[in-house]
């Protein structure tokens, strides 16, 4: 009969030193079953984003030169805007739609 237990500490430094020492299967009858998992990711926010045919290929032509999936380079693309502007930076002005109408001719 062994006279060990399964140290009861959240010290990783503790439970590294034993288990370096000891066998999993030597303590099988102190072991039980997680049918809940122990973390869970929660989901992060996503946007849906309308694009044409041709805007879709363009996008997967790309993705597919750089060796990612289409979303991770959406991604990647909104996150360098995002860092590129700031509160403290005036407003792009070509983004807006202007408030009155122009003629062309």
């Amino acid at each position: 009969m062994k006279s060990q237990r399964i140290p009861d500490t959240d010290s990783i430094e503790e439970l590294s030193r034993f288990w370096d020492t000891h066998d999993l299967t030597d303590f099988a009858d102190e072991l039980e079953e997680v049918r809940t998992p122990v973390f869970v990711r929660g989901k992060e926010p996503t946007i849906a984003i309308a694009l044409n045919s041709k805007e879709v290929q363009a996008l997967k032509r790309i993705a597919r030169s750089e060796g990612v999936k289409e979303a991770i380079l959406v991604r990647q693309w909104v996150r360098e805007k995002l860092r590129g502007s700031s509160s403290d930076k005036p407003s792009n002005k070509a983004l807006q739609p202007s408030a009155r109408r122009t003629r062309r001719g």
